[in-house]
Parts: C-alpha cells; sequence; structure tokens
C-alpha cells in the first residue's frame, strides 16, 4: 500500500486527523519539500511527533529513481508525505501512476491547499479563480523581463473575468542559494511591476500559520513593502464583485479607489 498525504500548510499540526492516523500506523515513510515546505516545522519535530523516522527524497530521487519506494510498498505500508495538499503537483501523480503498474494499492489523504486558503482569507470567492502560474527567479528562465507562462496566463485569466494565484519561486538547495531561497512577495512585485505597475495585487503570506498576513496594493506599492518570513504567494484578482471588494478593503487594506468593481 502506497498512501500519499498532504500535510497542510503550516507544521507538525497542520495534517488532518485521518492523515495522522495512517503516517503514524506506516512502516516508513517518504516526503519530498521541493514543490513545497512546511515553514513552521523541521523534519525532525514532525519525526518527533508522529513518532516515524522520515527518508527526504530531491526531485530525481521522486521523478527518476523511485523503484525503492515501490518496492517497499509492495510489501509493506508506505506514506508518502507533501506539504500542502498531496497529488497537486505532476510529480505525484506520476509516481502513483507507477504505482498502479505494480500492482500497487493507493490511497490519498488531504491536505489543505494554499489557494484554498487564499480564497478564504482575502474573501476571494474561490469559484472564481483560474489557471495558476508560477514567478521564477530571473535567474533559473534565463530570459529578460517576465516569461511568457506568467503574462499569458494573467492576460487570459483577466480576460475570463478570474482572479490568478501566482506562486512564488523555491529554490531547494541550489547552487546560487545557501540553502534553500523562498521568492518573497515585495521581489515578486517588483517583477511584475514592470510590466503591470498600477495592477492591484493581494499578498498572502505564512498561510496556515497562526499569524497569517494579507495586504493589497499596486505592484510598484507591494515591491517596497516587508511582508516577514515566508511562504508568501501573490493574487492578482479579476473585476470584483462587491463583496470581495468590501473582503479586500476590510481584510487586506486595499485602496477602494485603485479596485475594479463590477
Amino acid at each position: 500500500m502506497l498512501t500519499f498525504i498532504g500535510l497542510g500548510l503550516y507544521d507538525e499540526r497542520s495534517i488532518t486527523v485521518e492523515g495522522q492516523e495512517a503516517l503514524r500506523a506506516a512502516d516508513r515513510a517518504y516526503a519530498e519539500f521541493y514543490t513545497s515546505k512546511l515553514i513552521g516545522t523541521t523534519v525532525e519535530s514532525l519525526e518527533d511527533h508522529h513518532g516515524i523516522e522520515i527518508e527526504v527524497r530531491d526531485r530525481p530521487g521522486v521523478e527518476q529513481h523511485p523503484e525503492d519506494v515501490l518496492e517497499a510498498a509492495e510489501t509493506e505500508d508506505v506514506a508518502f508525505l507533501t506539504a500542502g495538499d498531496t497529488m497537486i503537483s505532476t510529480t505525484h501523480v506520476d509516481l502513483r501512476l507507477r504505482a498502479h503498474e505494480r500492482g500497487i494499492e493507493t490511497r490519498v489523504i488531504h491536505g489543505v491547499t494554499a489557494q484554498t486558503a487564499t480564497s478564504s482569507l482575502t474573501g476571494l470567492q474561490n469559484y472564481r479563480f483560474g489557471k495558476a502560474t508560477t514567478l521564477p527567479f530571473p535567474y533559473a528562465h534565463g530570459a529578460e523581463g517576465l516569461p511568457a507562462s506568467v503574462t499569458e496566463t494573467i492576460e487570459e485569466n483577466r480576460e475570463r473575468g478570474v482572479h490568478t494565484v501566482i506562486y512564488l519561486d523555491i529554490k531547494v538547495g541550489h547552487e546560487r542559494a545557501e540553502g534553500d531561497e523562498y521568492m518573497t512577495a515585495d521581489v515578486g512585485a517588483e517583477l511584475l511591476a514592470e510590466a503591470y505597475p498600477d495592477l492591484v495585487g493581494v499578498v498572502v503570506a505564512r498561510a496556515g500559520s497562526p499569524e497569517p498576513l494579507i495586504e493589497a496594493g499596486t505592484m510598484s506599492a507591494l515591491a517596497d513593502r516587508d511582508f516577514g518570513e515566508p511562504l508568501h504567494l501573490l493574487v492578482i484578482p479579476a473585476e470584483l464583485h462587491l463583496l470581495e471588494a468590501d473582503a479586500l478593503v476590510e481584510l487586506a487594506g486595499a485602496d477602494r479607489e485603485t479596485l475594479e468593481v463590477a
């Protein structure tokens, strides 16, 4: 059995009760934290809290060389852990399909996602979110300006009248960084301000933590603010329903005059 468990958004307590029971009952556990990370805890704290050793795999260890994980799941109960909700990343879907090819039974236990938390924290209606995109560090994509994947997603969503979640780049163990590197919202806003200086964005910082932060402003204004510790993401709202506009003013400190309201 291979059980995919979403750990939630912040620390060792963010997991669901169902996920906790399955993790503690597992014979062995693997995890990856290159797609996202629990910023409020460590692997050691996760192990202590749940009473199980956790082997952390890098990207090649999940995507290219998962044979030992699959072999273990053929005879044991194996847990595979990710931050947020499992199966959000295609790398996890691929691992599940490989398990099915071997005749291994799989199970999915969900956790809270950054996007659903973003809707809850900002007051933007969940059904009005369109395609999401990731804003990479400039050195990671190697081109000048914003990648087309970002600008095209923003423009297409705005034409459709839906909100855009922009995930900010994470580099785990990159040679350019000392340890892990997380793009912060001010850096992301500065990059976006090159093309969209007056476009309103909403920063969501530390979703799932005891003290999340939500702030709205133009990209130029957000680029000059400090939003504290990661993880951060940005939302570009579409034309807003009146209730959504009220929520951004009240919950995110938005200037009503800058908002596009239907």
